[in-house]
């Protein structure tokens, strides 16, 4: 009776009539080093169908079933020869009606070397693009999405900000000194909540309509690069959102990590977030799984990358994406808590295809020898190799809030900073790292230093001039402040002033601002631009003395260029200028790149105030 059934059921799909939903990547381009790509295909019963193409230069390799019969992987080999054309995908089934798709292969635009990804010469924006500016008040609200509202006065709801509002203030952008953006996820969350943040992604080919089309996310890179601004995509690889299409329907019963709990609606395990199983010796099998296989959180499934399919997938979606943007970078959301083993395959894809291209990853830790790890070129013991060229200086981040908010001694203050760079002799390459004073999940900078002005500006100059890539959060130039409830992700990504038609406050042209606002934006305005065109800051050597009664001095240097970052705790100060009788500043002009005063390096500098102070050489 059981097979009579089985096959009922077996003859009642078959005579169900097939449609292709989808294929991933939806398109593709001719002229990469890697010539075989893998398509999935997602449609009714589609796995009974067989696939045949008939254009030159392409061959199917080989054809894989999903465990759901919903879903086909196609390999393809595409020989270097192949012209760029569209072909049809034949599906052929046995006693039942045929379909097909066309799909694209295209030119690409530009060669591989062209693809330049953010470096020291950079400083990066980053943004969130709901808080940052509405553009189009007309895509605020979907009825077919889930989350349909809109409530500025809710922390952790949408608030409009698009990919046009980013657009439309690329001059403001520019004008500051910034050479890089980083908008935090534009792909579709369709979340029920909080959706606006942007790293629950619901389909990994699609833009959030609420921020805007793609056609928009590529006049926002044509714009920016025509400006001289890179755009860095987030990404992320260890999670989707619960909403994510395939989560109705997986193609494996390994597609996630612990799937079965989640399809038997059992309690999810999630992470234990004991990222130092990554490079613990001692670390027990039971802590490893748990750290890279548990969910990030319930409402995001964690991704098996063990999976080739899902590993694939996530590789070429990644190249899809850099070749559709011409993107200038990427950033990896939550670095460590993938397989580590698939991440530095993924980087070394993508590195191979674009040898001058830049990506960084989160490592969320305070231990430099744990973000040293994720490094390329890191001397680990167990002989991992990331090919990640940058990470995330968290270590340096809580040194500089530190040597700034402590009273000075002499294992406190200022010594933070000259400390924590003695540690780059564990870091492969130190300019690589990405250094800054927040992020969007962490209190504001200006919140972290007590509200306090003169801080804040000394944080921000060492940002800029310590050997490292420069990142500054959106509204930092504004002092923009989540003193009221730290911690709460929403307020630290609060409306940028201007950005909403009816804003009293103006950020963009200034009008409304307080005096410190004004201070500290036209203090940031001469930094960045004075360091868009500094050699010595982007690449130059440093030297850096000893913190003294309160004052740090460090130099950037290349050939006759020589930047002066002096950092001062105390009130007027009169600063001996022979302690550094090394760097061959006597009696040369330097300018102050602040107030444009000049004056001659000599015997005595004095210091008016508590601050800090950037000399040039440079003329």
């Amino acid at each position: 009776m059981k097979n009579i059934i089985s096959i009922i059921a077996l003859t009642y799909c078959i005579s169900m009539i097939s449609q292709v939903e989808r294929i991933e990547p939806p398109n593709w381009w001719i002229g990469f080093e890697e010539t075989n790509l893998q398509l999935l295909i997602k449609g009714d019963n589609i796995s009974i169908a067989k696939p045949e193409i008939q254009y030159e230069g392409i061959s199917i390799e080989k054809v894989h079933k999903g465990e759901s019969l919903n879903y086909l992987f196609i390999d393809l080999k595409i020989k270097a020869d192949t012209k760029p054309g569209k072909f049809i995908i034949k599906f052929t089934f046995k006693n039942r009606k045929n379909t097909s798709w066309s799909y694209e292969l295209k030119s690409r635009k530009k060669p591989s070397s062209e693809f330049i990804g953010f470096n020291s010469s950079d400083v990066i924006y980053l943004i969130t693009p709901d808080r940052f500016s509405n553009g189009d008040p007309s895509n605020d609200i979907f009825e077919n999405l889930k989350e349909r509202s809109i409530d500025r006065k809710h922390d952790y709801a949408r608030h409009g900000g698009d990919i046009r509002g980013i657009i439309d203030h690329l001059d403001y952008i520019d004008d500051m000194g910034f050479t890089a953006i980083w908008p935090t996820p534009l792909l579709i969350n369709d979340m029920s909540e909080s959706s606006y943040h942007g790293y629950a992604m619901t389909d990994f080919y699609q833009v959030d309509p609420r921020f805007g089309t793609l056609e928009e996310y590529l006049e926002l890179s044509s714009k920016s690069k025509s400006k001289g601004i890179k755009l860095i995509m987030d990404q992320v690889a260890n999670h989707c959102g619960s909403e994510h299409w395939w989560m109705s329907d997986l193609p494996f019963a390994d597609w996630l990590n612990f799937q079965e709990s989640y399809e038997n609606k059992e309690i999810l395990r999630t992470s234990n977030h004991r990222r130092t199983i990554n490079q613990d010796p001692y670390a027990s099998k039971t802590d490893k799984e748990l750290m890279s296989n548990g969910w990030f959180v319930s409402a995001m499934p964690d991704l098996n990358q063990k999976n080739p399919f899902l590993a694939k997938y996530l590789t070429q979606n990644s190249i899809w994406w850099i070749e559709t943007l011409s993107l200038g970078g990427i950033r990896q959301d939550t670095y460590p808590y993938s397989d580590k083993i698939f991440m530095s395959k993924w980087a070394e894809a993508i590195m191979n295809e674009y040898p001058n291209f830049n990506i960084v990853g989160e490592e969320w830790s305070h231990n430099p020898l744990l973000v040293a790890y994720w490094q390329q070129g890191a001397k680990n013991k167990d002989g991992y190799q990331s090919n990640l060229k940058s990470t995330m200086d968290f270590p340096m981040q809580k040194n500089l809030v530190e040597a700034l908010n402590e009273e000075e001694q002499w294992d406190k203050g200022l010594v933070k900073i000259y400390e924590g760079l003695a540690n780059d002799f564990h870091y492969p390459n130190p300019q690589s790292i990405l250094m800054f004073g927040d992020n969007h999940d962490m209190d504001r900078i200006y919140t972290q230093l007590n509200k306090d002005l003169v801080l804040t500006k000394m944080a921000v100059s060492c940002i800029l001039l310590l050997p490292r890539i420069p990142q500054v959060y959106y509204g930092t130039e504004l002092l923009l402040d989540n003193s009221d409830n730290q911690g709460d992700h929403g307020l630290i990504r609060t409306d940028f002033p201007g950005g909403w038609k009816g804003d009293i406050i103006n950020g963009f042209t200034g009008v409304g601002l307080t005096a410190e606002q004004s201070e500290m934006q036209s203090f940031m305005r001469k930094a960045l631009n004075y360091r868009k065109n500094s050699k010595a800051i982007h690449k130059g050597s440093t030297v850096h003395f000893a913190p003294d009664n309160g004052v740090y001095v460090l130099f950037r240097i290349l050939d006759e260029e020589v930047v002066t970052l002096i950092l001062n705790k105390n009130g007027s100060t009169l600063l001996d200028l022979s302690k550094y009788q090394e760097i061959g500043l006597q009696g040369k002009t330097v300018t102050n790149i602040i107030t444009g005063e000049e004056l001659v390096w000599d015997d005595i500098l004095k210091l008016e105030s508590k601050g800090l102070t950037i000399l040039t050489t440079k003329k």
